[in-house]
């Protein structure tokens, strides 16, 4: 049998059976490695070299972060700031729901985060207020998806870890496609509150919106030291987010909702967050290893420019691809694991970089909301206790807005790039 046709056949079985997908990962690629009779030292070699840089450092800073926003009362800040801007639009508490996402967004680099934080808060809420359940679920679990778009991203930072791209340009080169999505879900929130009559807060008084925006402001400066740091090369993105995690935890201390007794347990919290995705990419990058010395990105490269040619077709596949392997794999598998056969269709339809890695955090990030894997949507729906076909069915018009900013970002490259060639240009 052809190996590469054994270590899919085997990896698809794995999960048809819900064996979890890191270990399907591992068992897969063992089983492969058997059969070619490679030496084991290969899966050692594989399993050190798939953790082994310094970019990654920066994932449990930024988890840690999140998780300082959310057990120390910031959360609360951000939702009365967020009614204050948003509040008193029709459908008020949805739009919250979207702009405290975006906030959120620049904090946590993390939507699963923003899922937990935001859902338990918001979802009740408006199924008080009579908004349906379904539409509640969709746009807490579809808001959320921010977190991995708009800058500091952790799904980014793998990418360009992995692909050696820059992450300052990957941070800057997601944000307009960020805010086009938030807008493009705040628009069909609109849209659901004048159908359905959902209601919205009183305008906010001067009074309120200073003394709001005073509470708020010292939290929102937060992305703007992350990101204008790394985009000045002041700091590497593992230095800007050991340097947001300090400012935090100063924040924190002043605004006394944090105590030191708190710290050991949030730190052992984002030990284990940390600690089981990294398994799920040790294991992931050896299938990503022997998915390169099988030659899987010239096999696929010969079959897609069998199809097409030209760069636009080779581009659209691309995304197709990513859309399909996003419901069933993570973001963070998904890159590491196709990231050769990626890189080498990129070369091929000379796709920029960054504008390649940007493409496919905004793909991925699609399949946080859609079934199997669904992390978003999953974390959403359990808080809304509905069915996922019922949260699901909700998602698809949102899904579609997102799925036509990308489609828009394919073929105008030049409207998610500006930024980080105006700001970066010789990173």
């Amino acid at each position: 049998m052809n190996p590469l046709v054994l270590l899919l056949i085997v990896f698809f079985v794995l999960v048809f059976i819900r064996v979890p997908i890191a270990f399907a990962l591992g068992i897969s690629s063992i089983v492969t490695i058997i059969y070619l009779d490679l030496p084991f030292t290969s899966v050692i070699n594989q399993i050190y070299t798939g953790i082994d840089n310094f970019t990654l450092l920066a994932v449990p800073f930024f988890l840690l972060l999140g998780g300082l926003m959310n057990d120390g009362g910031i959360t609360e800040r951000l939702l009365q700031f967020s009614r204050v801007i948003v509040g008193h639009i029709r459908g008020g508490l949805a739009h919250i729901n979207v702009f405290v996402s975006m906030i959120m967004a620049g904090l946590s680099g993390s939507a699963a985060a923003d899922t937990a934080a935001i859902g338990p808060v918001l979802i009740p809420a408006m199924k008080k207020e009579k908004y349906d359940a379904g539409f509640s679920v969709a746009i807490t679990a579809c808001s959320s998806t921010l977190g991995v778009i708009i800058p500091p991203s952790i799904m980014m930072v793998v990418y360009g870890a992995m692909a050696q791209v820059s992450i300052g340009k990957l941070f800057l080169a997601g944000i307009v496609p960020g805010i086009l999505i938030a807008f493009g879900q705040m628009g069909y929130t609109y849209y659901m509150a004048r159908k359905y009559d959902y209601p919205s807060y009183p305008k906010a008084t001067v009074k309120e919106a200073t003394i709001s925006f005073g509470k708020a402001i010292p939290t929102l400066l937060l992305p703007i030291i992350i990101i204008g740091g790394i985009s000045a090369g002041m700091f590497t993105a593992t230095e800007a987010a050991a340097i947001a995690v300090f400012y935090a935890l100063v924040l924190m201390f002043f605004y006394r909702t944090l105590k030191v007794k708190d710290l050991p347990k949030l730190l052992k919290n984002t030990m284990v967050q940390y600690s089981l995705p990294m398994f799920a990419v040790a294991c992931a990058g050896i299938m990503g290893w022997l998915i390169g010395y099988l030659h899987a990105p010239e096999l696929v490269a010969n079959f897609i420019t069998s199809i097409t040619t030209s760069s636009t077709g080779i581009f659209l596949l691309i995304v197709l691809f990513l859309l399909i392997i996003g419901t069933f794999l993570s973001p963070l598998e998904a890159i590491i694991i196709f990231l050769p056969i990626l890189t080498k269709l990129g070369e091929i339809a000379a796709l920029d970089p960054v504008h390649l890695g940007i493409i496919t955090c905004l793909v991925l990030a699609c399949g946080m909301v859609t079934p199997p894997y669904g992390i978003c949507l999953l974390i959403a729906t359990q808080i809304g206790k509905i069915s996922t076909v019922r949260a699901f069915i909700s998602i698809v018009p949102i899904l579609t807005i997102t799925l036509g900013i990308i489609l828009i970002g394919v073929f105008f490259p030049d409207l998610f790039l500006f930024l980080p060639n105006l700001l970066m240009p010789d990173a």
